[in-house]
């Protein structure tokens, strides 16, 4: 008898205890995370308590450590371009995600929502349209990333510019051209405008250099020097083969244009440059003349 009462004795010390830490300790850290402070006032007031700021941090830490995990399995055996690809579109979906969870973290913590999104309302339609472009590059920059029409090393051409590309950010992608200047290229315009790629396909691109040569010049030899100046350049890819067009008859001229295959075309002006060199050179050497425009001016006396 004396057993059972000193257990029942001991478990009533413990209830009382479990109570007193309910009652005391437990309501203490309600009412600290309880505290706070109201904006507005009515049902379209908004309260702020620390309870609420907290739940809003972890939400967000463990978001975080979440996308984190995410994008290390995602990215684990991917190749290095197309990991930084990947990169920049997954800060694109985090910035998103940490909108959201903000918000629900929001909503769970008691705060109406609603009120904040209606008072804002006016602010966010502004900020949209201001921000209007910026939205349309990063969906540009997404498209770029995701359909690959766009490459590190490509070549292209915009506004009759020409530029190697070097960088493909969310927003921009940044080019070199031929003269050593940088183009930043916002992302939209790939969307928006007709941009040739040089080398989407691959390398390799045909270029020409066309020629003019007086009437009477000896054709086949002219073709002869051409295919011979392209045979001598450096830079000009043995395969596939040049080859000449004897283009058009001209009012003062005969044309003809000499097509050739390089494997870097950026720096094609240099690569006709040179040959223009090597083919007025034997041009001159073989009394192949390039003639100026003419005129024919016929004078008629008028009968008296």
């Amino acid at each position: 008898m004396l057993q059972d009462e000193i257990q029942d004795n001991i478990a009533d010390g413990a209830a009382a205890v479990k109570n007193s830490i309910h009652e005391n300790v437990w309501s203490s850290i309600a009412q600290f995370l309880g505290m706070g402070y109201s904006i507005g006032e009515g049902e379209n007031a908004i309260r702020l308590t620390i309870g609420g700021v907290l739940l809003v941090i972890v939400s967000f830490v463990v978001a975080s450590l979440l996308l984190r995990l995410i994008r290390s399995f995602i990215t684990r055996k991917m190749e290095r371009e197309d990991e930084l690809k990947f990169i920049s579109i997954f800060k694109f979906i985090r910035y998103f995600t940490y909108l959201i969870v903000i918000v629900l973290s929001l909503s769970a913590s008691g705060i109406n929502v609603t009120v904040l999104l209606t008072a804002s309302a006016a602010l966010l339609v502004g900020l949209g349209l201001a921000l209007r472009e910026l939205f349309q590059d990063v969906i540009g920059g997404i498209f770029i990333m995701v359909d690959k029409s766009l490459a590190v090393g490509d070549i292209i051409e915009l506004n009759n510019k020409v530029g190697r590309v070097f960088e493909i950010k969310l927003r921009t992608t940044r080019a070199i051209t031929r003269d050593d200047k940088v183009i930043i290229i916002p992302n939209h315009k790939f969307m928006t405008e007709v941009i040739y790629n040089y080398t989407q396909n691959h390398r390799t691109t045909r270029e020409a250099v066309n020629v003019r040569v007086a009437y009477g010049s000896d054709t086949e030899l002219v073709k002869k020097i051409l295919l011979d100046c392209a045979d001598k350049q450096n830079g000009v890819l043995k395969s596939p083969t040049p080859f000449v067009f004897f283009e058009d008859f001209g009012d003062s001229a005969l044309f003809f244009g000499v097509y050739f295959f390089i494997h870097d075309s950026f720096v094609d002006p240099r690569i006709k440059s040179e040959m223009r060199f090597k083919i007025d050179k034997e041009f001159r050497e073989n009394g192949i003349r390039i003639p100026f425009p003419q005129r024919d001016v016929h004078f008629f006396k008028p009968n008296t």
